[in-house]
C-alpha cells in the first residue's frame, strides 16, 4: 500500500473516530451535551468516547500501513531461505538471457500494472470517504445549537408524544402536577376521558410560541426527547391569553389554569405570559 493510501486508511478509521470522540467529550465538559442527547444517556456516550479516543491514540504505535501488510507478512514471512534464493537466481538468469525488446515490453507492462486503476469499488470507497470526512468536519465546525422552531412545527403530527403512559393521566388527576411539563400536559389533553377532572389545575409552563388553532391565542410548544435529537417529538398546548400573542419562536413562561371548554377539550387560560431567553436545556425528557 502506498503512503497516501495508508494515510487515507488511517484517517478514515482512527482519525474520524478521534474527531467524533473529542467533540463528544468537549460537549460534555462545556455542559452542552443536553443539546443533542438525553442527559441520562450522557454517561454512556462519554464513556464510549473515552475508550475510542484511547484506542485511537494507541493505534499510532503501529507503523503506517502495518494493518495492510499484516496478511502479506503472515502468509510469506516464513518462506524458507533456500526457496527465496532460488527465485532470485532464476530471476537473475532470466534477466541475463532475455531479449532487450522483451525486457522493455515487460518493464512497460509492470509500469502500467503499477498505475492505480479506477474501479466501481474504488470510486464508491473514495466517495464514501469524502462524504464521511465532510460530515465529521461539519460536526466539528458547526456551533452547538438547539433544534429550530421550524423543525418543531414540521415534526408536529397533531398528537401527543409517544411513550406517555396512563400513569401520567392518573397522576394529573389526583397527584402533584407541579413538575409537569408541556409534554406531560399534552398527553393529558390528548387522552383524558374526563376533562372536567383537570379543570382548575394551576400550571407554570415554559416553551416557545407557535401559531395556535381552534380559537387559541397561540400554542405553547416544546420538543420532547427520549434518547437524542433524532427522536425529538413535538408537544403543544393551546393557550388562551388576553392581549397580543408574542412572536412565533419566542420563549415564554406561562402561568395560568387548566380549563375545560365543555366540549371535551382542555386549554390553558393564561394569567401571565412572560418572555424569556431560551433555556440552557431547551428540551423535555
Amino acid at each position: 500500500m502506498s503512503k497516501t493510501g495508508a494515510l487515507a486508511t488511517r484517517w478514515l478509521g482512527v482519525g474520524l473516530t478521534a474527531c467524533l470522540s473529542i467533540t463528544t467529550i468537549t460537549l460534555w465538559v462545556t455542559g452542552r451535551m443536553s443539546l443533542y442527547i438525553n442527559p441520562d444517556s450522557a454517561w454512556f456516550a462519554v464513556g464510549m468516547s473515552v475508550v475510542a479516543l484511547i484506542g485511537a491514540i494507541a493505534s499510532f504505535a503501529l507503523p503506517l500501513g502495518a494493518e495492510a501488510d499484516h496478511g502479506h507478512d503472515h502468509e510469506h514471512g516464513h518462506a524458507p531461505a533456500a526457496a527465496s534464493a532460488r527465485r532470485e537466481a532464476f530471476a537473475h538468469a532470466d534477466h541475463e538471457h532475455s531479449d532487450p525488446a522483451d525486457a522493455h515490453d515487460h518493464a512497460a507492462h509492470e509500469h502500467l500494472a503499477a498505475r492505480p486503476r479506477l474501479t466501481p469499488a474504488g470510486i464508491a470507497a473514495f466517495t464514501g470517504g469524502v462524504l464521511a470526512s465532510t460530515a465529521v468536519v461539519a460536526v466539528l465546525l458547526t456551533p452547538a445549537a438547539s433544534l429550530s422552531t421550524e423543525l418543531a412545527v414540521s415534526r408536529d403530527v397533531g398528537a401527543a408524544p409517544l411513550f406517555a403512559g396512563s400513569d401520567v393521566i392518573t397522576l394529573a388527576a389526583s397527584g402533584d402536577t407541579s413538575k409537569f411539563g408541556v409534554g406531560d400536559w399534552s398527553a393529558v389533553f390528548a387522552h383524558a376521558t374526563n376533562p372536567e377532572t383537570f379543570d382548575g389545575k394551576p400550571v407554570t409552563l415554559t416553551g416557545f410560541i407557535t401559531p395556535g388553532g381552534d380559537g387559541a391565542s397561540f400554542d405553547l410548544t416544546r420538543l420532547v426527547i427520549t434518547h437524542c435529537v433524532i427522536d425529538a417529538q413535538t408537544a403543544r398546548l393551546p393557550i388562551a391569553a388576553t392581549g397580543d400573542a408574542p412572536a412565533s419562536g419566542q420563549w415564554v413562561t406561562v402561568t395560568g389554569t387548566v380549563r375545560s371548554s365543555g366540549d371535551g377539550k382542555l386549554e390553558v387560560h393564561a394569567d401571565q405570559v412572560a418572555a424569556i431567553d431560551e433555556p440552557a436545556d431547551p428540551y423535555e425528557y
